[in-house]
């Protein structure tokens, strides 16, 4: 390849970057972190001392984000914790508080949709204009047309689930299609056909650190959004060592449970904010050891 074809794919690529790939950049060299703190809020685990009812939620929320944003290169709030708990409003008024409170830092809101048509469009606007979110998972195996209205939406990420991190996504996403597995063809399709405006991710779960691998060999610096630290027990070296981009960074490494329930007393703020800061230099400590790996093999 020329140095003219060269340059033109790699002005192509950055103007393919939407924003919310572009603030998703900045945010991991700004806080020198892969760390997602999930948010999902169990009425029966949060403390006392704030009461009870979606009022409750947003205020256990609230301080565990304002306390561990400075760890973090996103949060992701699971709409059905909220939802269930009759706390919708309560999840637009959390996000707007991310927005105002600590700029730059995306939102990717847990949703897994996944439908056609005139329904994808409306999920899409509860999404993107409801609830303002900078991006949100959707559920991809109805096949592009479940896909297409979300992409709709300049500027906003699109993350399909590929290969998961609990155990019976096997059922499905291990099967053989003409001599790949799904989990590839997924992978394959979102990096190719499917990602014309540069706005899709992938979720890639940390238990499975060999099929990650093999995703970030088949997609090239795709962000990547990695359950399965934490309370699922996915090893962190083995995650990162497997799917960290060639740029230094490229995944949003996800943990909700260990760290949102550091503590349940009046102190739960800080004791998630020193989980959040723990595992965050986990993975700084892992992403140093990954990259000296790749230098010693490249001479």
């Amino acid at each position: 390849m020329g140095l003219e074809s060269l340059t033109l794919l790699t002005s192509f690529a950055e103007f393919a970057l939407t924003d919310f790939a572009l603030s998703l950049r900045s945010a991991w060299q700004r806080s020198d972190s892969m760390l997602c703190v999930g948010l999902d809020p169990d009425p029966q685990r949060i403390p006392a001392s704030l009461g009870t009812g979606p009022e409750a939620i947003l205020a256990f929320c609230r301080e565990i984000v304002d306390a561990t944003a400075p760890f973090v290169c996103a949060f992701k709030p699971q709409i059905a914790y909220f939802a269930a708990a009759r706390a919708e409003a309560q999840l637009e008024a959390l996000i707007a508080h991310i927005h105002a409170t600590h700029p730059g830092t995306p939102v990717i809101l847990d949703a897994k949709r996944g439908d056609i048509g005139s329904t994808a469009e409306r999920y899409a606007a509860e999404a993107f204009e409801r609830y303002a979110a900078d991006a949100v998972t959707i559920n991809p195996y109805m096949g592009f047309d479940s896909i297409e209205p979300w992409l709709a939406w300049p500027g906003r990420g699109v993350i399909l689930l590929c290969r998961t991190s609990n155990p019976g996504g096997s059922d499905l996403q291990s099967l053989d299609v003409g001599g790949e597995k799904l989990y590839e063809r997924v992978a394959r399709l979102a990096a190719g056909p499917w990602n014309t405006s540069g706005q899709i991710g992938l979720v890639l779960g940390a238990t499975f650190p060999e099929e990650l691998a093999r995703v970030r060999q088949l997609t090239g610096d795709m962000p990547m959004l990695v359950p399965g630290i934490g309370a699922q027990g996915g090893d962190v070296q083995a995650t990162v060592s497997a799917g960290l981009a060639h740029e230094g960074y490229g995944m949003i490494i996800n943990s909700s449970r260990a760290i949102l329930y550091a503590g349940q007393g009046v102190d739960f703020a800080r004791l998630a904010a020193t989980a959040a800061e723990r595992t965050r230099d986990e993975i700084r400590l892992a992403r140093a050891f990954a990259l000296n790996q790749k230098r010693g093999s490249d001479r």
